[in-house]
């Protein structure tokens, strides 16, 4: 575990930036995203997933763990895409007690309508404002501290951001 000392200039801008981006980045991407395509990062990180699954198929558990949603979360987005026709529900065979999500050909065409506009919004809001090393570098970085956080102890709690 690291120091408990306060933290130093450095680490507080850092911290500060880290925070503001964690926060405002999400919350500008939904705002430009869900008004043009109808889905919500949530729903788009659900039917990415779902398509990059064999079968287009996963237990409801391991699309929670895929996404970084918490079950609670995961249920109701699944139950909003599959009324939507999006998603379909289904029982998992071998363990009754599960649910397995399956992106439909609705869903997958959807997604693939939506991408488009989210690759822009990524690009304007993210590696626009990024030269190739810095990308380059801050890359592993991110990578470092996603798995540190997907080490942590699993709690139903909201989303750890990814």
């Amino acid at each position: 575990m690291g120091d408990l000392s306060a933290l130093d200039t450095g680490e507080a801008a850092f911290w500060r930036s880290l925070i503001r981006v964690t926060t405002v980045l999400p919350r500008a991407l939904e705002d430009q995203f869900l008004p043009e395509t109808g889905l919500t990062i949530s729903d788009y990180g659900v039917l990415v997933a779902l398509s990059e699954a064999p079968h287009r198929l996963l237990r409801i558990s391991a699309l929670a763990a895929t996404t970084a949603l918490s079950l609670s979360r995961i249920s109701r987005v699944v139950d909003d895409l599959t009324r939507r026709g999006l998603v379909e529900k289904r029982r998992c065979t071998e363990d009754g007690r599960a649910s397995n999500a399956v992106l439909t050909d609705a869903g997958l065409a959807r997604l693939e309508a939506a991408y488009p506009s989210h690759l822009a919004r990524v690009r304007a809001s993210v590696f626009d404002h990024l030269n190739a090393e810095e990308i380059r570098t801050a890359g592993p970085v991110l990578a470092r501290l996603a798995a540190a956080l997907d080490a942590a102890p699993p709690t139903d709690e909201e989303p750890r951001t990814r």
